[in-house]
């Protein structure tokens, strides 16, 4: 897949990348990236010599026919990892165990704090769940990255992609070896998710936003259903007012005939 997709994706779009010696030659560590676009989980690997496994919803490796066979043979391809969704704990606990198993094989686990892309170009507080835990119990190394310009490639709703460079810059690792054993500490987790979020803020340049991405989008989804309801309420009351100006009309037009006749 480096060949197939990395080879071409890098020729094409030309991506920049600064701090690439601060990616171990070996070993485990955890990527955190800012997440604006969905290529970012392809220009991110395309860019480094070592395999990067990401996560993915199953649905992606178990939809049936032939374009569902070869959807789930190119995300196999590109290292991205199925997550069962429908457990009691959700996406969360699985996620979290598929980070360690990937991190306990020495590999890079690549992983989104926002826990989805941003839906506005801003940098959103990062969930301290998936992170923070998974650092926590494996002592890995965590290397904050930051995806530039990835969402102007190819904004929603636009099928063929702007050729543009899109930039990645690739931070110091940060070492939590401090909060060893302190996992379930929610303050922890909030701690060591917050450095990180730091971190990927300067190197992007973003601004933050302290409130999860997936409320923003909620925000956004109720902001854009009330707003096409409002059209709707007044397109219904502009239908309305023109048909009894019309009926007050057609009557008029009656009345006045009614007298010319008498």
């Amino acid at each position: 897949m480096k060949v197939t997709v990395g080879g071409p994706l890098k020729l094409a779009f030309r991506p920049w990348v600064e701090g690439l010696e601060n990616v171990p030659a070996e070993g485990p560590a955890i990527l955190a990236s800012n997440h604006l676009s969905f290529s970012d989980s392809f220009f991110l690997p395309a860019v480094l010599d070592r395999k990067v496994t990401f996560i993915a919803k199953a649905e992606y490796f178990t939809t049936p026919g032939v374009k569902g066979r070869l959807t789930a043979a190119f995300f196999k391809g590109v290292g991205q990892l199925p997550v069962d969704r429908s457990g009691a704990r959700g996406a969360g606990e699985a996620a979290i165990k598929s980070g360690i198993e990937v991190l306990e094989r020495g590999e890079l686990f690549g992983i989104y704090p926002e826990g989805t892309r941003s839906p506005d170009g801003r940098l959103y507080r990062g969930k301290p769940g998936g992170l923070a835990r998974v650092a926590l119990a494996t002592g890995a190394p965590v290397i904050p990255v930051a995806m530039i310009d990835t969402e102007k490639i190819q904004p929603p709703g636009k099928i063929v992609p702007k050729l543009m460079r899109p930039g990645i810059r690739i931070g110091k690792p940060l070492d939590f070896s401090r909060y060893q054993g302190m996992e379930h500490d929610r303050f922890v987790l909030r701690a060591v998710t917050d450095e990180v979020m730091y971190e990927i803020m300067k190197l992007s340049g973003q601004e933050y936003v302290d409130m999860y991405a997936t409320a923003m989008k909620r925000q956004l989804a109720e902001a854009a259903k009330a707003e096409k309801e409002e059209a709707k309420a007044a397109k219904a009351a502009l239908a309305q007012a023109e048909k009894e100006q019309a009926e007050k009309e057609k009557a008029a037009k009656e009345q006045a005939a009614k007298e010319q006749s008498d």
